[in-house]
């Protein structure tokens, strides 16, 4: 009975969020709450709920520091340095511009934004496409493929993962560094690919478009008033040091990134005002996101107080033979970057992620594996084509590229962006196969 009280738990849950009936605050915390006390807990659903609480708690803290840090150094001007000498690199030569766009979107989206990272490296690079009169989908292509191999512990992906499955995130990132890398490296091969495609088929016309043109990146007051250029260097190794530390995992991230957080304002914002400011400015965004979290420990913390994701586990185990449950997270490598263009990353993280990598343990897998192979691909390499999320309407907008045209030009590119990462995965042995 468990099992069928688990089975409506997560289609409810799936239904209702992908639908857009209810908010996924909303419909994790109603869902789960109501499914305990049908099926007989009634007050022991409190005590299910602050278990759930007390495991997300350190997830939900890295993402509003992550947001913090992040925020405070772009405020500070961080990446403006950088982002004006890649422009002038970039002018007058296709792969030059390509590369480029690759490098922008790939350090932009250090906060785990990809709406940030779109509304930067488009916008910058749009009038270099322009003038040389290059294929726009290249531009929208490009920025998605470099955001999209770009997963890191503070991430949306990494973060439902380790919140869904209660596996710390670097514990699930770390043997992942070597596998974004290839994937990272396939980003600028495509890139340059693209690029020198593109200058084969503008050689044939006319060479005005050669012309170098002054693209320079323009502060507005505010944000001229915030940047702290002088600082350049102590927050570029503050950052390096930040992100080297919890890669390595030698302290808790939520630990680093709240120490960082702390430097960075006394840093850049020595001012009372003007720190309570950078907070406010980016509380937002942290605070839209770390409700979720919490709700969706209410939520785990319900399915496996009751033993109702066990139940549910257990049957979908009794109808998959025992030797396929190592081959389980290889297939779901590979077909995680399609999924996003099915499932928002909040009903399959929370919904079906759980059920897959119970499934797995039973059979004698390791959950861990799980998380890591979807990773490869659902919403992170599939969230800029996705009908899902906001940010790939978004990216076909800014690069002035219709929306089903960026997905027919960019889905392959990302799909095999996917398949190689799967691939390097194998070979590192990060995947059972």
């Amino acid at each position: 009975m468990l099992a069928l009280y688990a089975a409506v738990a997560v289609t409810a849950l799936f239904v209702t969020i992908f639908f857009r009936f209810l908010s996924p605050l909303v419909a994790l915390i109603v869902i789960s709450v109501a499914t305990s006390v049908v099926a007989g807990f009634g007050l022991e659903t409190a005590k299910f709920v602050v278990q759930g609480l007390s495991s997300i708690a350190p997830i939900a803290g890295m993402f509003v520091f992550a947001i913090l840090y992040f925020g405070i150094m772009m405020d500070a001007g961080l990446l403006t340095p950088i982002v004006r000498r890649m422009l002038i690199f970039a002018q007058g030569k296709p792969t030059r511009i390509t590369l480029t766009t690759a490098t922008l979107a790939l350090l932009i989206h250090l906060d785990g934004s990809g709406a940030v990272c779109f509304l930067v490296t488009i916008p910058a690079m749009l009038p270099l496409y322009e003038k040389m009169r290059m294929d726009k989908r290249i531009l929208a292509c490009v920025a998605s493929l470099s955001a999209g191999v770009n997963f890191l512990p503070w991430t949306g992906p990494t973060l439902r993962a380790s919140a869904a499955l209660n596996i710390p995130t670097t514990e699930i990132f770390r043997p992942l560094v070597i596998v974004e890398i290839a994937g990272i490296i396939f980003a600028f091969a495509v890139a340059y690919m693209l690029g020198e495609r593109e200058e084969r088929r503008l050689a044939s016309m006319a060479r005005g478009s050669d012309a170098e043109t002054a693209v320079t990146v323009e502060l507005s007051p505010e944000k001229a008033a915030l940047a702290r250029p002088k600082r350049f260097w102590v927050n570029a190794a503050l950052t390096v040091v930040i992100v080297g530390v919890m890669i390595a995992g030698l302290f808790d991230p939520v630990v680093v990134l709240m120490i960082g957080t702390a430097l960075a304002l006394v840093i850049n914002y020595p001012d009372l005002q003007q720190q309570r400011e950078r907070i406010d400015a980016h509380a937002k965004a942290a605070l839209m996101m770390t409700s979720v979290l919490f709700a969706a420990g209410a939520f785990i913390g319900i399915m496996n107080g009751t033993g109702m994701l066990k139940a549910l586990a257990t049957t979908v185990v009794a109808t998959i033979p025992p030797e396929a449950a190592t081959h389980i997270p290889v297939g779901l490598a590979l077909i995680a970057m399609p999924l996003s263009l099915l499932f928002d990353p909040d009903s399959f993280y929370f919904a079906v992620l759980p059920v897959i990598a119970h499934s797995v343990e039973a059979l004698g897998g390791q959950p861990i594996h799980v998380a890591q192979a979807a990773l490869l691909g659902q919403m992170t390499t599939g969230f800029p084509v996705s009908p899902l999320t906001p940010s790939s309407f978004l990216v076909a907008g800014l690069a002035g590229v219709e929306f089903g045209a960026h997905q027919r030009f960019s889905i392959p590119f990302l799909w095999m962006a996917s398949i190689v990462m799967t691939a390097a995965a194998i070979v590192l042995g990060v995947l059972p196969f």
